[in-house]
């Protein structure tokens, strides 16, 4: 294997240089970091009551969307789609934190299922295809875990927007605007 020079094209055999699938890899996982991140950070500081306040006509708190995040995404797309772990893949009670559970608690849970999720994710090729697949989604397929990936970094950055609303709706605080010192850092 020759080094790149300015005159050699990056190829997939050049280890740690651009369009390498080690690359692809690693800026999956770092955007998936990053969206992770924003859901911690955007939350921080709230109280145990305005966590579980309603936000919206529908209902739901922010505490309900971090458990969503921590079953049906994180749980529910690496552990039991990607990976095949004998998970349900039927299970409704993402949305619903209990009233006895501390909000500590889902965020713990959350955090173990990031935990879990990087240990499958660290043992899978990006082309490998979906362990096992629900039923109900007849006419709809992730084709391999890059397009897993994808999806969940997707879900969780939609779902760090309605918690950057959220955030603002309750006590006026907001995650990034212009005033911000972590938009620099992008």
């Amino acid at each position: 294997m020759t080094e790149p020079t300015p005159d050699t094209p990056d190829t997939p055999d050049t280890p740690g240089t651009p369009g390498t699938p080690d690359r692809e890899r690693e800026a999956l996982l770092e955007w998936l970091v990053a969206q992770r991140g924003h859901v911690l950070g955007v939350l921080s500081g709230l109280s145990e009551e305005d966590l579980r306040r309603p936000v919206l006509p529908s209902g739901w708190s922010c505490l309900a969307l971090v458990r969503h995040l921590a079953m049906d995404d994180e749980r529910f797309w690496f552990r039991a789609v990607a990976a095949g772990e004998p998970l349900s893949l039927d299970d409704d009670t993402g949305w619903q934190p209990s009233p006895e559970e501390p909000a500590e608690a889902v965020f713990d849970l959350y955090r173990r299922e990031i935990a879990a999720s990087d240990a499958v994710l660290a043992g899978l090729s990006l082309d490998a295809p979906p362990a096992r697949w629900p039923e109900y989604f007849e006419d709809w397929r992730l084709q391999d875990v890059r397009e897993i990936i994808l999806h969940v970094i997707t879900e969780t950055a939609t779902h760090a927007g309605h918690l950057d609303a959220a955030r603002e709706l309750l006590d006026g605080r907001t995650w990034m605007g212009p005033d911000d010192t972590r938009i620099a850092r992008r």
